[in-house]
């Protein structure tokens, strides 16, 4: 069993866990990423694109730190556009269209051909502690890893719970099992977890939509790199994949108010924070009762997939009433919903408790990353908790920080 040991241990293979398990690796570490399922790694169960505002220069950054996003971002796109064209420079931003399988299958490979890295596909249930700091990881098989260093990138599989109308079932994004057991592993050290919810629209089978009468979005004639090691030139030879945009109406408006009582949302089944800047369109509804219409975008999950991804239009609402809203918009009266939309609802880290190295001050060896640091769902968006009385509390900081881990800091 000595091949049970490393030296950093990454909980979990989404954005977060690749970028820590490769900046660790690549640093000569003796590394290992776990991983719920193989097929997940690089998995994008929300929104299939990389960047937008605020978040296109992070990738940059990424990049620039000699990350991986970036680059995978660019072999995988199938639409690039440059957001806020009409602002100042300083909030111009880049987001690309991803295919989203062709982007898992280059991040897999990548974690797969880099040196010092082994990717376990197991279920960690509990970080163990010597003399007051980490020691290793337990998974769900038994198995006991030694590690010095452990990173936590479990995204929104926490204890994770999905909900769709009145009916809520544990549960991962993209109807994988969620983590369970690592969150009384970690309230047992002291750490503090919050609840937190997001959530993504439903899927629409292509074929069923009549994108002719939709307002078409082509993506931009000069394509930006993200990564400074991408050909440019190749780059700007792929062919685009066209958008599309479409707005919600009174009809659809009608349709959601008289079904708000039986949004997961609002029947009081969820407690916990959800995101202020990407709302769902209940709570649009509700904060923005005075707009007639929002904009939608119509968007492909890939080049060989008919399944096209509805921006702007997450809900809780139950199945019947989904397939209501859809019909009311243009161009969707036959559509046929692939993957319902859902909420989803998981347990994420107190961020005060974490110094800027993104270390737990209680913990020595225990790293945040990515939204369990509650960079999505709240926490960094102004968002802000309750006490047991039901006062609100300061507005904490979250480390917004899918990118690389700041492991310089510690002596391997």
């Amino acid at each position: 069993m000595e091949k049970l040991v490393c030296d950093i241990a990454v909980i979990g293979a989404g954005h977060a866990g690749i970028e820590a398990a490769l900046a660790a690796a690549r640093l000569g570490c003796d590394t290992v990423i776990f991983t719920m399922n193989l097929d997940a790694i690089g998995n994008m169960p929300c929104n299939p694109s990389i960047g937008g505002s605020a978040k296109g220069h992070l990738v940059f950054e990424i990049d620039a730190l000699g990350g991986e996003m970036g680059y995978a971002a660019d072999k995988a796109t199938i639409q690039s556009r440059t957001l806020n064209l009409g602002k100042g420079a300083a909030v111009h931003s880049k987001r690309v269209q991803a295919d989203r399988q062709l982007y898992r299958e280059i991040m897999k490979k990548t974690l797969e051909e880099q040196e010092n890295l082994r990717i376990v596909q197991a279920e960690i249930t509990s970080v163990l502690t010597e003399g007051g700091r980490v020691s290793g990881v337990t998974t769900s098989l038994g198995e006991v890893w030694r590690a010095s260093r452990v990173v936590i990138a479990t995204g929104t599989y926490l204890d994770s719970r999905v909900f769709v109308g009145g009916v809520d079932y544990p549960a991962g994004p993209d109807g994988m099992l969620p983590s369970s057991g690592l969150s009384a592993s970690l309230r047992s050290l002291g750490i503090e977890l919050q609840r937190f919810k997001t959530g993504t629209p439903a899927r629409v089978d292509k074929r069923s939509i009549d994108l002719d009468t939709l307002d078409e979005q082509p993506g931009e004639e000069e394509i930006t790199p993200y990564s400074a090691r991408t050909d440019r030139a190749a780059l700007n030879g792929i062919r685009q994949v066209p958008c599309h945009i479409v707005y919600t109406n009174e009809n659809t408006h009608r349709i959601i108010r008289e079904n708000l009582s039986r949004s997961a949302m609002y029947s009081g089944n969820i407690t916990g924070t959800g995101p202020r800047y990407c709302p769902s369109i209940e709570t649009k509804l509700v904060r923005f009762a005075d707009k007639p219409r929002h904009q939608l975008f119509v968007e492909p999950c890939g080049r060989e997939t008919g399944e096209m991804y509805i921006q702007g239009f997450s809900t809780s609402m139950p199945a019947d009433v989904q397939h209501e809203m859809l019909s009311s918009l243009d161009g969707f009266s036959d559509a046929h919903i692939m993957r319902y939309a859902y909420a989803i609802e998981y347990d994420a880290a107190e961020p005060t408790q974490m110094y800027p190295t993104l270390e737990f001050k209680s913990v020595p060896g225990l790293f945040g990353a990515g939204q369990f640091n509650g960079s999505s769902g709240g926490g960094g968006t102004g968002a802000r908790r309750r006490d047991k009385r039901g006062t609100l509390l300061p507005r904490a900081r979250a480390y917004d920080t899918p990118a690389l881990l700041v492991l310089y800091r510690h002596s391997y």
